[in-house]
């Protein structure tokens, strides 16, 4: 009896901001299927304990310390998977911040979410466009937000760049088939430590009773998502079992936008 391989066996993925939650757990289970992670995040640290979690698990992995907000750097980490792998055939393009709570903000909190929400998007697939071609069966996941499709009154600036990246990806999956597959995920609430900020940005905020409240009233699955499930949806759109799915907004909010 021959070994089972992974679905993504002998695949080379990249994913932005996977040096923890949502990231870090698309990266284990991608590598757990056999592709290789690259695993590009701002905090050189939570990069390379993400390979090193892969590793201990038999997986293959490599670290990129890349500001998103930066097109050098994007540029740099296309350079380098281009010079060792030369393809790229999962990009998954998930780096994102909450940003300032509603319409009072400075210029330069406009710009550090727009640069790390929407400009980092453009760029991180523009620039990954000829290593994504060279796979001939590439796909590209990008992250967006409930808060993407439906408005957000308490977080305008944050469902502006996530509409765009739902838009973003409805254009690219026009503009890069037939061999480029690109679908967009909108996660609800995920449990990670960037859920209390949706509720408060004030320090000593206590947000837990709002949280409560949100999920008993406004999710029909009554909880947040975990890190895990997220993944699996992201495994779904990586491989083969989605070959012909492209150009979808994927929504995984256990029923949030069903109300």
């Amino acid at each position: 009896m021959g070994v089972e391989m992974g679905v993504l066996e002998g695949r080379v993925a990249v994913i932005t901001a996977s040096g923890s939650g949502m990231g870090r757990a698309a990266a284990l289970r991608m590598a757990g299927e056999g592709a290789h992670v690259v695993v590009a995040d701002l905090r050189a640290d939570a990069a390379a304990e993400t390979v090193d979690l892969i590793a201990k698990t038999g997986g293959a992995a490599s670290s990129f310390v890349l500001d998103v907000s930066d097109v050098a750097q994007i540029d740099a980490l296309m350079a380098e998977v281009g010079l060792i792998h030369h393809k790229i055939d999962v990009l998954y393009a998930h780096a994102g911040i909450p940003g300032p709570a509603g319409l009072d903000m400075s210029e330069a909190d406009y710009d550090e979410t727009a640069a790390i929400n929407m400009k980092s998007a453009f760029f991180t697939v523009a620039r990954a466009v000829p290593l994504l071609e060279a796979s001939g069966n590439a796909s590209v996941i990008l992250t967006a937000s409930t808060s993407g499709v439906v408005g957000s009154p308490f977080s305008p600036l944050y469902s502006m760049t996530k509409g765009a990246i739902v838009t973003y990806g409805k254009s690219l999956a026009l503009a890069l088939a037939p061999n480029v597959r690109v679908n967009v995920i909108c996660p609800g609430p995920v449990d990670t430590p960037m859920l209390p900020l949706f509720f408060g940005r004030e320090p000593g905020t206590d947000v837990k009773p709002l949280m409560k409240e949100f999920l008993e009233t406004s999710v029909p699955l009554q909880r947040p998502s975990q890190p895990e499930e997220i993944a699996e949806v992201a495994l779904f759109l990586a491989s083969d079992a989605s070959s012909f799915v492209t150009g979808v907004t994927l929504p995984v909010d256990g029923g949030y936008l069903a109300r």
